[in-house]
């Protein structure tokens, strides 16, 4: 669909909602659902279908899928990228640096981040070279991905000699000579539709470096395509002093992209006396394409400090085999149905309800991930089906009020209403935690950890408008085709004696000697904790004479201890390759196990180099400091929305939560890899949201407390009321998860029993850790919670 029609599409979808929620017309408020409903899926589908390639006989493509797959599932094309040593003021080659090559990796994460391709591999091979894998990448954006890959962007500003056109004519008559420390220069420009040259004489050394420049970005106007710049203090403070020479000279800027001059505007003496201030610069002019801007823009604001040269180009295969591929798949859709089946069960007749809203919630997600380019990627697919069972949470919770409300003695309808009016509070509360910390992560953060934060952020969205919306309007037509007059469930937990409150101290010390084995594990294991994602490896490269698929290599290595090494087929113009990387002092011993188990392959050793981490310095650092700063949000959040002493409280378990969890995942043995960060964050969100639940019943029992119970009584009460609630939420959770453990193989292994101890640990914390927190911080400040919470709560609203 053409950016316009989208347009236009969403923003009659949001009037839609807009109407929906201000009517007071019960029919109306039906209707308008049904249409949102009916339009919102018919959008997501159009941006789904065809989902995947569509290809001939012959193999080629005749339409491009619109779902995006990542290397693991279907590889794309590899560059390995050797840094070329910068030259000295003597003319001597510097020596390649570490630095240099950070440097590198994460100029060139930037680029391609904003090249429009999801989830690179990006690691140092070696130590003057990057090997740069980029996913499904199609023939005719090969050569747009070399470019990027090696434009270096030395953006200079050079000033142009006053009275450089005349002098020119002087010099090229031979009566004047060029000035000491200037050179000529050619500016190719367009005038009338034509390439015009113009000559210049330009200072040879830059005035001002591009290494000021913080933000670069194209813009359209009436003079066609250009990348507007922005520097830095220091940068914006040189750029005034020298426009304001240029202004007083009444001569022109050179702006020197890569030894080539590529704008010379001046500036207006009248308008700019004083210079230009505020730093900001624009290139203009040239005749530049939106393409060509947009590159330009990219290369400025990540410009490589040290020159590249590609060395080869190969075409790559996945980097998972085709069985874990199939087992990841099918366990995930496993969960799936184990989901629905114990909805049905459970719920009986409005299970299916929620049954309706999970499918239209897959299918929302699913399109809005391939109208934003998003890469799909094996742990995606499963964390985007565990984000469906959790997205079953909201649902549960409206169940579990509507119980409440029918137990009451309410008939049917009222008690639905009253039920969505309810868990409005809780449902809102909770997602809007989750949002924070996937904006901050999304803002802040680089690689594959914003590509988390999209999809968080997708299918917060989703889950919010299928559980709020979707399922008020199946109810709605239920009701007014009076299909529907009774409700059974079944009823897991009915006491609700157990006191929490009393035997906090208990649960506790618990979690206090928990969380200090958990510090000590990691303490003691120090960089053994890291996996080869963070730490680096080995990388094996073997040609053969014999050909062989990387599914003949995994088999050879099964049962071993190298059996979840990534390996690839590579191809290039001449001969096929095969890729092995591992952990760091692995290389000779894969050799030895492939030797002797594939004698007949005839196997060429041909490389063996050390490749570096995956997860760089600058994105580690980035993706900490973003999840303090949802952190931080989710603490003023929870302060302004509830009281101080709860934000405490539900920081200080989601903190007792990730570290329990942690320590137990390596006492496993097993080492944080990549697909970690993704889990850690999921289990971070899950955690808060399962704590909000619970603080939305106790500020709603404070709310409504007249006198007779204390404080620690109504919390305990609150706990014991939403306990079937959160035992069924993890359970639900659970199956998926156990459904990946068991039957995803050994890639999602990892992924599933961290979130299986995830879940268990959030679970507990939830129901005896949180709330005693809050009672306990509440009742040091000598202030009365009921109070506090009374003067921040909202009314009811309406769905």
């Amino acid at each position: 669909m053409a950016p316009i029609w989208t347009f236009f599409y969403g923003l009659t979808l949001l009037i839609i909602l807009g109407w929906y929620f201000t009517t007071d017309s019960a029919p109306r408020r039906r209707i308008l659902g049904t249409v949102l409903t009916i339009l919102t899926i018919a959008f997501c589908l159009v941006d789904i279908i065809p989902p995947f390639d569509v290809k001939d006989a012959s193999g080629k493509v005749i339409t491009p899928g619109k779902i995006h797959l990542g290397l693991d599932l279907q590889g794309g094309m590899s560059f390995l990228i050797r840094l070329d040593p910068p030259v000295d003021d003597k003319g001597v080659k510097k020596a390649i640096t570490p630095d240099m090559v950070d440097q590198a990796v994460e100029a060139i994460r930037k680029r391609i981040d904003q090249f429009g391709t999801g989830e690179p591999i990006i690691t140092p091979q070696g130590t003057d070279r990057i090997m740069v894998q980029i996913p499904g990448i199609t023939a005719d954006k090969v050569a747009d991905a070399r470019d990027q890959l090696k434009k270096v962007a030395r953006l200079e500003f050079k000033l142009v000699y006053p009275g450089s056109a005349t002098l020119l004519q002087e010099i090229q008559a031979g009566q004047a000579v060029i000035p000491p420390g200037y050179s000529i220069e050619t500016l190719g420009e367009q005038r009338d539709g034509k390439p015009v040259d113009r000559k210049l004489i330009v200072k040879k050394k830059a005035d001002l470096l591009g290494q000021r420049v913080t933000h670069a970005n194209a813009y359209f106007d009436s003079d066609g395509w250009g990348v507007a710049l922005q520097f830095d203090s220091q940068g914006a403070d040189e750029f005034g002093r020298l426009t304001k020479q240029v202004a007083a000279d009444r001569s022109a800027m050179a702006i020197v992209l890569d030894g080539a001059v590529i704008s010379a505007p001046g500036v207006d003496h009248d308008k700019y006396s004083e210079g230009i201030l505020g730093g900001r610069a624009q290139i203009s002019g040239g005749g530049m394409n939106e393409k060509e801007a947009r590159g330009l823009a990219s290369a400025l604001e990540n410009p490589l400090q040290t020159p590249v040269i590609i060395d080869e180009e190969r075409q790559a295969s996945a980097t998972l085999g085709s069985d874990s591929i199939k087992s990841g798949i099918y366990a995930g859709l496993a969960g799936l149905i184990l989901v629905a089946v114990f909805m049905v069960v459970y719920y009986r007749l409005v299970g299916f309800i929620a049954i309706v809203a999970l499918v239209i919630n897959c299918v929302m997600v699913v399109g809005a991930l391939a109208m934003f380019n998003s890469v799909l990627t094996l742990p995606g697919i499963a964390g985007l089906i565990l984000s469906l069972g959790i997205a079953i949470d909201a649902n549960v919770l409206i169940y579990e009020r509507l119980r409440e409300e029918l137990d009451h003695g309410k008939p049917l309808k009222p008690a639905v209403e009253a039920s969505y009016s309810k868990a409005f509070s809780a449902i809102f509360d909770a997602h809007v935690t989750q949002f924070l910390t996937a904006a901050i992560l999304f803002w802040m953060a680089n690689g594959p950890v914003k590509g988390f934060a999209l999809t968080l952020t997708i299918g917060i969205v989703a889950s919010m408008f299928s559980s709020l919306l979707i399922t008020h309007t199946c109810f709605s037509w239920v009701f007014a085709a009076k299909a529907l007059d009774k409700i059974t469930m079944l009823h897991l937990i009915r006491s609700k004696a157990f006191d929490f409150v009393g035997n906090a101290k208990k649960f506790v010390c618990i979690s206090a000697v928990l969380v200090a084995l958990s510090i000590a594990v990691l303490a003691v294991r120090g960089n053994r904790n890291l996996g080869a994602d963070f730490r680096g490896g080995d990388l094996l490269v073997l040609s053969m004479k014999q050909a062989l698929t990387p599914d003949q290599v995994r088999s050879a290595l099964a049962g071993t201890a190298f059996q979840n090494v990534t390996i690839q087929a590579e191809h290039t113009t001449d001969r096929d390759l095969i890729s092995i990387r591992s952990d760091y002092g692995t290389a000779d011993k894969i050799k030895e196990r492939l030797t002797q188990s594939l004698p007949a392959a005839g196997l060429n050793f041909e490389k063996t180099d050390h490749v570096g981490p995956l997860v760089g310095r600058e994105l580690a650092g980035k993706s900490a400091v973003a999840l303090l700063l949802g952190l931080a949000g989710i603490f003023l959040y929870v302060s302004m929305r509830f009281e101080t002493s709860f934000a405490v409280g539900s920081i200080v378990a989601l903190t007792h939560d990730l570290i329990i969890t942690l320590g137990i995942f390596v006492l496993s043995g097993r080492e944080l890899s990549l697909i970690m960060v993704g889990a850690i964050l999921s289990i971070a969100g899950y955690s808060i949201n399962d704590k909000i639940v619970v603080f939305d019943r106790i500020r709603s029992g404070l709310r409504d407390h007249h006198g007779g119970n204390t404080v620690a009584e109504i919390v305990n009460t609150s706990i014991n009321e939403t306990l079937s609630r959160t035992i069924l939420t993890g359970g639900t959770a659970l199956l998926t998860v156990l459904a990946l453990y068991f039957f995803g193989g050994p890639v999602l292994n990892d992924f599933a029993f961290s979130f299986v101890i995830g879940i268990a640990i959030g679970t507990y914390s939830s129901i005896f850790i949180a709330s005693p927190i809050v009672l306990f911080l509440s009742g040091r400040k000598g202030r009365s919670l009921h109070s506090e919470v009374v003067k921040s709560t909202p009314g009811p609203v309406r769905v």
